[in-house]
């Protein structure tokens, strides 16, 4: 059961990965059909085509692997200053550029001289490249609308779930006693499982928040009131010092750094509990955030990633994952001992951060991907407005294929990176446990 569990959470994830990423080349497809840009292939997955159909002059059809997409638009590079779009040149960069340029007219039919790329206004090429990142930000944010308020997040409540038996830094990361422990100070003052803490030195608790932060405030006496089997009663803790897990400015704890701080010693139950729109909202804009921050911290991540791949170290719950790893996630969630619309919420969740990621990495201005040909339109349009402005002659399109070395660079990053992560994903995955 676990090993066909397994193989449908990689199949389900397999088919939400080709879904996101016809539902990103649609973007694209719809918004250059919009502007009349000639599109003559739509195709999802890379390889050997094992399905196609042509409708109007666009060929529709789905390759044998599942790791991207693309559509082709007639047009993308302007010709060359001579007007001409053959290679002519020994050069190896001067080669790459005009063999980008022929590529990019090598379908040109009769007729398309109207209905090429290059030759639409900046803002519209914009459009048309945003358009394919976009529809991935729909989605997420679609996903996570669904989850967060139609499931809910864990919450944790100022319900106590269990008591510890005595006090244990967060930094030893053990959870048994050892002789010369001393007794936890919930347990001295006779805290049970299932008491709610409704007060805290006299004063009524919010939420779990705001009573954690006021326990790690305190070291010394304290009076805690509990609602226990309808009635309220009054405890008299003495706090102690403790080394527990750092908060970042959302209350989050922080991996691997403690702080000293109050100790009471209790665990708090939680709770699925759907949030409002509001709330839903914040969580979405703190996954952009920590999206936007594992992007930027993807360059120091690489040695801990060769060290996992081929040195056998530890594989960080952090560390970047690709296709493999998400669909292997996927198939540990399958796994899991929940509820299944927990399952399906986890799930589900996997797909939303998949979609912003893609979102996120395709908006970085780097060619070849659509960050980079709209980074292009937009130096373009300031270009010829400046030159409007200053009255001088119109310099014409920004000619991007001369920026295809550099592509060619970045692709070539992007690859390696991407065999790193693949090679980590077999050998060390990431595990949710």
């Amino acid at each position: 059961m676990t090993i066909l569990l397994t193989v449908l959470g990689i199949v389900l994830f397999a088919l939400g990965l080709l879904i996101s990423i016809a539902w990103h080349e649609l973007g694209h497809l719809s918004t250059a059909k919009l502007f009349g840009i000639r599109v003559p292939q739509y195709m999802v997955g890379f390889g050997p085509t094992i399905w196609s159909r042509k409708k109007g002059d666009t060929e529709y059809g789905i390759k044998a692997i599942p790791a991207g997409g693309y559509i082709r638009m007639i047009g993308m590079f302007p010709p060359g200053a001579d007007g001409r779009i053959a290679a002519r040149s020994t050069s190896p960069f001067r080669g790459m550029i005009e063999d980008a340029r022929a590529a990019a007219f090598e379908e040109l039919q009769p007729g398309d001289e109207d209905r090429l790329f290059y030759t639409r206004k900046p803002w519209k090429r914009v459009i048309v490249m945003f358009a394919g990142p976009f529809m991935n930000l729909i989605l997420a944010v679609a996903i996570f609308l669904g989850v967060f308020m139609g499931f809910g997040t864990q919450t944790q409540t100022t319900q106590v779930e269990a008591v510890q038996k005595c006090v244990i830094a967060a930094s030893e990361k053990r959870q048994t006693c050892e002789p010369g422990d001393a007794v936890a100070p919930a347990e001295a003052a006779g805290l049970r499982s299932g008491d709610t803490i409704v007060a805290f030195n006299g004063k009524p608790v919010k939420d779990w928040s705001d009573l954690s932060d006021r326990i790690r405030a305190t070291i010394g006496p304290a009076t805690v009131t509990v609602e226990r089997q309808g009635q309220q009663i009054t405890l008299h803790p003495t706090l102690a010092k403790n080394m527990v897990a750092k908060k970042d400015a959302d209350g989050q704890p922080v991996p691997d750094q403690f702080v000293p701080a109050g100790y009471l010693g209790f665990l708090p139950k939680s709770v699925i509990k759907p949030l409002t729109f509001e709330q839903s909202v914040n969580h979405m804009t703190d996954a952009v955030e920590n999206s936007v921050h594992s992007i930027a911290a993807l360059p120091g991540k690489i040695p801990d990633l060769w060290n996992a791949a081929f040195d056998g170290g530890e594989r960080k719950a952090d560390s970047p994952v690709g296709v493999v790893g998400a669909a292997r996630i996927s198939g540990e969630v399958l796994n899991m001992d929940a509820p299944p619309e927990n399952i399906l919420a986890t799930f589900m969740m996997v797909l939303a951060f998949f979609n912003l990621s893609l979102f996120l990495f395709n908006m970085l201005p780097l060619l070849p991907l659509d960050g980079g040909h709209i980074a292009g339109a937009l130096w373009e349009s300031l270009r010829r407005n400046v030159a409007r402005v200053l009255k001088r002659a119109d310099p014409g399109p920004f000619d991007v294929a001369k920026l295809m070395p550099v592509a060619y660079v970045v692709a070539g990053i992007f690859i390696c990176f991407t065999l790193l992560v693949l090679v980590a994903d077999v050998v060390n995955p990431v595990k949710l446990a």
